[in-house]
């Protein structure tokens, strides 16, 4: 027998939203606000370049589930541009994939990288389904005969386009496109490691890709509060630490952002999930309270919170706080709740969390929302040291471990010390460099800001536009090609 999917449950979803817009209509919006702002400087042509998602396929994936039935899964790649290459973008299993949610995510994916001046295009792709009603020998089929099509269309490739894990898919699914990829090109293309990343280690993944989008979150707002005049413009004292967070959202983003920011001093005053959420005025300890998700799937009935609760959770977004971190659906603070928001910062570290109207409505308050391209970067950032590591064939720092740590021990001797120095660890070298970029991608947007006087948002949309289009004007827009690609 054959079941088709629908998108029952994304037209639920969107039934609810239907007074904003979609999730892509917001993104465009959003950027032409930025785009208004250049047209003096950028002809409308190359500007509109920008704008488009330059291709997009759709193909049916028949899926023989375990007890026999035949299922037809929907499943898209977009990749939004190709002024650098390759496209660079997740891979989401979820009942929300279509058209245009894939189209916005892709085109986030070209600003972010963009922003963190990372030579990639954006791309994005998905599957529309509900990844925990199958079994993992099911996924596994999806993710192989997706890998497939994707292939057999010229649309993945180490040079072409590199997936990367994303809600409802991780290292596993990762794996196993790899194994995929490579059984089919392996013996053509040396670098066939590099078709993915966020894979495990010991099939090419990098130590640090797991909770790369996390830190990044962390080393953003612990950038923008080391900036005197940002902090004073908000009344508040720099420094991370003793600030109250809230983190909605506790899956691999909000429980790394509530790990680093619990770790740097902040105080993690609240946390949600889709099914319930706790409190604590005095800060939640994360490490236990990681343990009791990972033991009951709830945070109901945590001993180490002041208040815990099943029902009516997402009041908790609404708590006194100086940061809040949106990390898990996008549209999550919109024009019905944004002004029950009492947040001093607003740190997007999901996609698209703020509407368009409720970040006019930040904007009217003097509440700066730090935009998704910057505060969720640090996966992408990541993926790239990864992709890096399965071109070169080697992982960073094993050249010059040795030799580093030999060299800081002579110099040390040779003032008299007797400490004995060790090399970078590849997690070192990741930490570093991923800290290095957010803080430099934070100033230029805060920089840009303050010289022109607008949000951070629309700087940051600004600068990688400037960027994009001075791309494009580089290599010439005649060798450009832009096409929309339904198959």
């Amino acid at each position: 027998t054959l079941k088709f999917v629908c998108f029952t449950q994304f037209q639920i979803t969107r039934k609810m939203n239907s007074q904003e817009p979609s999730f892509l209509q917001q993104t465009a919006m959003f950027f032409n606000d930025a785009a208004e702002n250049l047209k003096k400087i950028i002809d409308p042509g190359t500007m509109e370049l920008i704008r488009k998602c330059n291709t997009l396929t759709k193909f049916h994936i028949p899926l023989k589930k375990d007890n026999g039935e035949v299922e037809v899964l929907t499943a898209y790649r977009a990749q939004h541009s190709h002024h650098r290459l390759p496209c660079k973008g997740g891979v989401r299993f979820s009942l929300n994939v279509d058209e245009q949610e894939v189209e916005a995510l892709a085109a986030l994916m070209t600003y972010k990288a963009a922003a963190a001046d990372i030579p990639f295009g954006g791309g994005k792709g998905g599957v529309c389904m509900d990844p925990k009603k199958y079994s993992e020998t099911e996924l596994e089929r999806v993710t192989r005969r997706y890998t497939i099509e994707l292939a057999k269309k010229g649309y993945i490739g180490p040079s072409i386009d590199v997936p990367a894990p994303d809600m409802g898919t991780g290292a596993r699914e990762m794996g196993w496109m790899k194994d995929t990829y490579q059984t089919i090109f392996g013996d053509k293309d040396m670098n066939s490691s590099a078709i993915c990343t966020g894979k495990p280690l010991s099939q090419g993944g990098i130590d640090g890709r797991n909770e790369a989008t996390g830190l990044g979150t962390f080393h953003c707002i612990k950038e923008l509060l080391s900036n005197k005049v940002f902090c004073e413009k908000i009344g508040m004292e720099t420094g991370v630490e003793g600030k109250k967070v809230i983190v909605q959202g506790f899956g691999n983003v909000g429980s790394w952002a509530a790990h680093f920011f619990h770790e740097g001093g902040c105080k993690v005053i609240a946390l949600i999930e889709y099914n319930s959420a706790c409190y604590h005025p005095d800060g939640l300890d994360i490490p236990e309270l990681k343990k009791y998700w990972a033991a009951n799937r709830t945070f109901k009935g945590f001993p180490g919170a002041a208040e815990s609760t099943s029902e009516d959770y997402l009041e908790y977004l609404y708590k006194d706080c100086d940061v809040l971190i949106p990390a898990a659906m996008e549209k999550t603070i919109n024009r019905k709740n944004c002004q029950r928001v009492k947040a001093k910062i607003i740190g997007e570290a999901a996609n698209g969390p703020t509407t368009y109207e409720a970040d006019a409505y930040f904007a009217e308050k003097g509440v700066p929302v730090v935009p998704d391209m910057i505060v969720n970067s640090g996966g992408v950032v990541v993926s790239y040291f990864e992709w890096l590591k399965n071109i070169e064939h080697v992982r960073m720092g094993r050249i010059m471990k040795r030799w580093e740590a030999k060299t800081q021990t002579e110099l040390a001797r040779s003032i008299g010390s007797k400490r004995c120095f060790q090399g970078p660890s590849e997690k070192d070298i990741v930490y570093t460099a991923l800290e290095e970029i957010m803080s430099t991608s934070v100033k230029e947007m805060l920089e840009y800001a303050q010289e022109n006087n607008v949000s951070l948002r629309t700087a940051a949309y600004e600068k990688v536009i400037i960027k994009i289009a001075q791309c494009y004007q580089d290599s010439g827009l005649t060798v450009q090609v832009s096409l929309a690609i339904v198959a």
